[in-house]
């Protein structure tokens, strides 16, 4: 049985309770703080790039061998070939398009080469005045009236139409010497040069001397073509 002491004290208690709930309810709620983030993204990694190079430029070697498939008849070989000229002779066969470098004892280096086109083989004997490794070009004036785009000069390398060696042929404009076109061994091609493959205009070089003979046959004379030496 309650008293009137303790309903008062319940009473009390219980207002008070109210007072508590109704100012909590007023009161407005804050927000919670932001959760932090759960990870960091890493730096964006740089696209690898390979350094910069420059192009290796390769000098090709002066015995290389050329790519292009020489026909058998126009490699160099030694031949049987019947003559009266002295070793280290030059024999220019122009209708065969072969040159001849007399060994002796009825044997000769038999060499293919590309000879004057149309109108411009010519014939006769002179001698090898002078010699040049990777010759710089120099067109004669004759030539530059034919073709007037050519250039007035040009440095000796790989790239020089007179190729590896050249050997000078008395005071004419006409030369032996190579050629970076291997393809025109063969054939009428030139002003009346007489060009070898770069290959075989380096053999030629090392075995000819200055002041050696150089005997240019006519288109209209055939030289013995020999026999090829087994």
């Amino acid at each position: 049985m309650f008293t009137s002491g303790t309903v008062g004290s319940r009473s009390r208690i219980l207002f008070a309770a109210l007072i508590v709930g109704t100012f909590a309810a007023a009161t407005p709620t804050r927000a919670a703080p932001p959760a932090p983030f759960p990870f960091l993204l890493p730096p964006p990694m740089a696209t690898y790039e390979p350094p910069a190079t420059t192009p290796q430029l390769i000098t090709p070697r002066e015995d290389e061998a050329t790519a292009y498939e020489m026909p058998a008849r126009l490699r160099r070989q030694v031949v049987s070939y019947a003559t009266r000229e002295a070793p280290g002779t030059i024999i220019i066969d122009t209708p065969n398009k072969y040159l001849y470098y007399v060994l002796g004892s009825g044997q000769a280096m038999r060499y293919g080469i590309g000879v004057g086109r149309d109108g411009f083989t010519w014939s006769g004997v002179q001698s090898v005045t002078r010699k040049a490794e990777w010759p710089d070009w120099t067109p004669p004036p004759e030539m530059i009236a034919r073709q007037p785009y050519l250039p007035r000069h040009m440095a000796g390398g790989p790239g020089n139409p007179l190729g590896a060696r050249a050997m000078y042929l008395g005071g004419t404009v006409y030369r032996i010497h190579g050629t970076n076109a291997p393809e025109t061994i063969g054939t009428h091609v030139s002003s009346g040069c007489i060009r070898l493959t770069n290959q075989d205009v380096i053999d030629l070089y090392a075995r000819v001397s200055v002041g050696a003979k150089v005997i240019v046959l006519p288109m209209e004379r055939r030289a013995d073509l020999g026999r090829m030496t087994r």
